[in-house]
């Protein structure tokens, strides 16, 4: 039989992590400093030392009040997540063991997991980027590349699949083959078009005939530029631009989805450009602009 002080408890409890369960000695530390904060917690009501907390009158609501402690600190939820998997692992143990008859952190739905809003970048960090190329061969080709991914908020592997037949530079506009192979036509703008007109002005002068089925953009050896060249290059340029954050091309695509709906674009037209099934995907370019608003009035407001 157990003793039923808590620190006896959780002597116990860690000994059956590492013997049986051979549990990492991080995750144990974790889990005993999760436990101990509980165990304070419900110390404050009770006014007793921790280790002289009653178990056996913890219930739902004692869980749901300390989750809720949590939150209120400001803590993350993956953070709140792990504070309660060791609490129910420590109740299972204790019910396993008859100390207790039930296990109330295991009635508690995990909390749910944040998603992190997507990487943008500001007007100036993008003209630096799309700046940042030279005008040799690779440079026209590199820039043409921003240009296109940024203008038409085009995925890397809409990108890379794109065929010169595919570019439309009377109308403005390029097809685009995206997810669940859903074609959608998308506006590029002067600079992108600008930019593919030099670049194919250079193909053209290698000697190079552009032909429909060919495509837009080639690697070294004239063959179909790959997802992974097209990292490299943002990747390059963003060094060269001054700039050390890492962000992917996919980047570009937010930093596209968040300029239209900051300037006034309406989310539905959004979601087209973006080749979007489902509006709820597209709604959380609404929270980076909102996020970026608040930062704005916080900085300049004199009252903020």
């Amino acid at each position: 039989m157990i003793e039923n002080n808590l620190d006896n408890l959780l002597g116990q409890f860690i000994d059956y992590m590492v013997v049986e369960r051979n549990v990492s000695p991080k995750t144990i530390e974790a889990y005993a400093n999760d436990i101990i904060d509980f165990a304070r917690f419900l110390a404050q009501e009770e006014e007793v030392p921790w280790q002289d907390v009653d178990l056996t009158k913890v219930d739902v609501l004692s869980v749901r009040h300390y989750m809720s402690h949590l939150s209120n600190k400001g803590m993350k939820k993956s953070s709140m997540s792990r504070h309660l998997v060791a609490l129910r692992s420590f109740f299972r143990y204790l019910c396993r063991e008859d100390v207790l008859q039930a296990s109330p952190p295991s009635l508690i739905s995990m909390p749910k997991a944040e998603k992190p809003l997507p990487k943008f970048l500001y007007s100036e960090e993008l003209e630096a980027l799309l700046s940042a190329p030279s005008d040799d061969y690779a440079g026209l080709r590199d820039k043409a590349i921003l240009e296109v991914i940024y203008a038409a908020g085009l995925r890397v592997s809409e990108l890379t699949g794109l065929n010169v037949g595919d570019i439309d530079f009377q109308v403005g506009y390029c097809r685009v083959i995206g997810k669940g192979n859903k074609e959608r036509l998308v506006p590029l703008g002067k600079p992108a078009l600008k930019a593919l007109e030099h670049y194919f002005g250079a193909r053209e002068g290698k000697g190079q005939a552009l032909k429909r089925d060919d495509p837009v953009f080639l690697n070294r050896s004239n063959q179909r530029i790959s997802s992974r060249s097209i990292r490299n290059i943002v990747d390059k340029y963003m060094k060269q631009a001054g700039m050390f954050q890492h962000i992917s091309p996919h980047t570009l695509r937010h930093s596209f989805a968040t300029h239209l709906l900051e300037n006034g674009a309406d989310l539905r037209s959004v979601q087209e450009f973006l080749g979007h099934s489902n509006m709820k995907t597209t709604q959380i370019y609404t929270h980076i602009t909102k996020s970026r608003m608040k930062s704005v009035y916080d900085k300049t407001h004199p009252r903020a």
